[in-house]
């Protein structure tokens, strides 16, 4: 049977909008199609699903500034969007995922207008060792999806005043300004605008997947409404952060990890959990394996023995894990 392939391209702005019909079509998507999702946010910053906001950016700023905040539920780490960034996103089931076909629609694209793009690190695309497009996954209940920016002519300097990176981060992974490592497409190529990107990704994705094409119709908001509300909260937003007695943070192979700890007597009671991690799936089921663990390094072993992974990438993750804890006086 011939994979179905659809476009949608978004008429708002507005993150918490462009982010429930994100949500929607993934909840909606059919067996044998894939969505090709076209969207640009305003002046936004959106973090990983499992990131600390006071942690990645300037919320006091952002604030005062009118930029917004959005979560989204997928991982890694934080990024600003404006109207000089593109933004896509592949949907589909989960036997239909192809990252290195995904990937292909995009740099084939980016090729035929002049720039030798590449997949390198864990979830960039990059030209001459430069980045101008990160990328996260996310996957729950045989449904998929992977999105990513396209910075075509951003405002640097406000991605620069926006975001933080701790003194840690950078002196742990040799990161220096933003300016030196990103780049704008239209520093490579000047005729380049959003339209002429957006149809080149269009283009490449018909001749990659076979077409025929269909157009998908933007859903009345009003379907929207409740996944809207969620996005704005500050409850999903900003979440309730506990009071803690432990805090345990270690930068490892696969992101930052933070850790709190609400203690009752021996045992944890509480356990809240930031990370900008790729991978969520892990990060989720660390969070409910340790709640109600006894606070020994034996007993929270035992408890991460039993988390079930899927992949070997969850499984070296884990395992990184386990040997932090493994080497904890506690």
């Amino acid at each position: 049977m011939q994979t179905k392939i659809k476009v949608i391209k978004s008429h708002s702005h507005n993150p918490y909008e462009n982010l429930a019909l994100e949500e929607y079509l993934l909840e909606n998507v059919e067996d044998d199609e894939v969505i090709l999702y076209l969207w640009q946010n305003l002046n936004t910053i959106v973090i990983g699903k499992n990131q600390n906001p006071w942690k990645e950016c300037q919320v006091s700023l952002i604030e005062n500034d009118n930029i917004l905040i959005a979560r989204r539920l997928s991982g890694g780490g934080a990024v600003f969007h404006d109207l000089g960034n593109l933004n896509f996103t592949f949907i589909m089931k989960e036997d239909l995922y192809n990252l290195e076909k995904q990937l292909e629609v995009i740099i084939t694209s980016l090729q035929s207008l002049g720039i030798n793009a590449s997949f390198t690190g864990k979830n960039d695309i990059t030209v001459d060792g430069k980045k101008f497009s990160g990328n996260a996954f996310y996957f729950n209940n045989g449904v998929s999806y992977h999105h990513g920016t396209i910075l075509v002519n951003t405002n640097f300097n406000n991605l620069e005043k926006y975001l933080q990176v701790s003194k840690e981060k950078m002196n742990l992974k040799g990161i220096t300004s933003t300016r030196s490592r990103v780049v704008n497409l239209i520093d490579l190529n000047p005729r380049l605008t959003i339209d002429i990107v957006s149809q080149a990704i269009v283009d490449s994705f018909t001749k990659l997947y076979g077409g025929p094409l269909e157009i998908i119709h933007h859903p009345p908001r009003e379907i929207l409404v409740d996944k809207i509300i969620k996005n704005e909260s500050w409850d999903w937003i900003y979440g309730q952060t506990p009071d803690f007695d432990l805090k345990l943070e270690k930068y490892f192979d696969f992101g930052k990890l933070e850790i709190l700890f609400l203690l009752e007597g021996s045992r944890i009671q509480e356990v809240n959990i930031y990370s900008d991690a790729v991978l969520t799936g892990v990060i989720d089921k660390l969070k409910s394996n340790l709640t109600g663990v006894k606070f020994n390094r034996n007993h929270i072993l035992e408890s991460l023995s039993s988390i079930i992974v899927e992949t070997d990438k969850e499984k070296d993750m884990l395992m990184e894990i386990k040997n932090w804890f493994r080497s904890m006086e506690i």
